[in-house]
């Protein structure tokens, strides 16, 4: 079954809206990576946010200083989490354990460097 044809009001809302969508990951991703913004707070203004909530974990993940596309992958896998989920389809469970293994891995770091 194919799309209905859009008219080119329709077309030019459809790309402003994705538009629109993209710059609000790519803030919160920015904002993620200066430390403004916490991966719970992330994951909770998905609840009100549509596009935050369509943001894949592995981005989210990725967009964490020192964490690449291997250790996002390793994280998710060790949390049991699959590789196309995304913020909106995070259980109450695999939510709680990511944050509290992210809030782990920050307290792990800083004792670290302290050393």
């Amino acid at each position: 079954m194919s799309l209905p044809p859009l008219t080119p009001g329709e077309r030019g809302d459809a790309l402003n809206k994705a538009a629109a969508a993209r710059a609000a990951r790519a803030a919160a991703k920015e904002k993620l990576k200066s430390g403004a913004l916490s991966v719970d707070d992330l994951i909770s203004s998905g609840a009100s946010d549509p596009a935050i909530a369509r943001m894949k974990v592995s981005e989210m993940l990725e967009a964490l200083p020192g964490i690449g596309r291997v250790r996002a992958a390793a994280m998710m896998d060790e949390l049991g989490i699959a590789a196309s989920r995304r913020l909106r389809g995070l259980g109450i469970h695999q939510r709680r354990a990511l944050v509290d293994f992210m809030n782990e891995k920050r307290h792990s770091n800083t004792a670290q460097r302290n050393m």
